[in-house]
């Protein structure tokens, strides 16, 4: 997921109930001639994990190209190869 634009302490990935979720929140305020001028954005993805796949086993990182990385153990299933 990219997350260009976002600080890194402005993204947060969470693994609970079967799924991972990635959101980032940024806000900023600034002060121009007119007044104050708030900019806010957001972005949320979520996704299923594999069966067979426990929540502990996903690991994730943030990579120089602001791209969150997420990985798990790839299983083989030996019973879906046979058939």
């Amino acid at each position: 997921m990219d997350v260009e634009g976002f600080d890194p302490r402005e993204v947060t990935v969470t693994v609970k109930d079967g799924k991972v979720k990635v959101s980032a929140e940024h806000e900023e305020e600034r002060t121009t001639a007119r007044g104050k001028e708030y900019t806010y954005k957001n972005i949320m993805k979520e996704i299923s994990l594999p069966p067979g796949v426990s929540e502990d086993e996903v690991t994730y990182s943030l990579g120089p190209n602001s791209v969150v990385k997420i990985e798990m153990a790839r299983k083989c299933y030996p019973c879906l190869l046979s058939r």
